[in-house]
């Protein structure tokens, strides 16, 4: 997908989906929905108190907002650092920002969906990955660069049949994508 757009593809219940890093450096902002429901989503903070992790780690599951198995991680070649605590962008973020009409992960996400017919409803926590927001010992978040390399890809097994939507985010106002967002690729197989 080009750099700040974002794609939507259907996995069937143990079929993998993975996030490649083209060029190294861009994060990718992930989110999943049950194919029966697009109600059901992944939900970042259910994970946090299933895994009692920041981030699961090779064969723990993602859960749903109804805590049921949505994504298992099932392999990661990047130097791990995912995100599972900072919002998507949207255009309240970038209106902040100055920069109202900038695009933004929110907006990858309704119209990625609506390329198969959904609609969320709202924006859920996503799952950042590539994304390094380390916390410090004071709580404090520092937003740094991504450290993926190009080729640098995750590896997701659907625990269910869903819909994941991949973001290659468009945030170019602070550092996260190394001032340049570039393009992922997302396969599944």
């Amino acid at each position: 997908m080009p750099a700040g757009e974002g794609r939507a593809v259907r996995v069937a219940a143990g079929h993998r989906v993975r996030v490649v890093d083209l060029e190294g450096g861009q994060v990718g902002d992930l989110f999943a929905f049950a194919a029966d429901d697009p109600r059901e989503r992944l939900s970042a903070a259910h994970t946090r108190s299933v895994t009692s992790r920041l981030f699961p780690e090779a064969g723990e599951a993602f859960v749903t907002d109804r805590r049921r198995p949505i994504l298992v991680l099932a392999g990661d070649t990047s130097p791990g650092s995912h995100d599972m605590l900072i919002a998507a962008c949207d255009p309240a973020r970038y209106a902040a920002l100055g920069v109202p009409e900038h695009r933004s992960c929110a907006r990858n996400l309704e119209l990625a969906l609506a390329t198969l017919g959904l609609d969320a409803g709202v924006t859920p926590q996503p799952v950042n990955v590539f994304m390094r927001i380390p916390v410090q010992e004071s709580g404090r978040l520092r937003w740094l660069p991504a450290e993926s390399r190009a080729g640098d890809a995750i590896t997701f097994e659907a625990a269910m049949d869903c819909v994941v939507v991949v973001s290659a985010c468009p945030q170019d106002m602070v550092g996260i994508n190394n001032d340049r967002p570039t393009p992922l690729a997302i396969d599944v197989w």
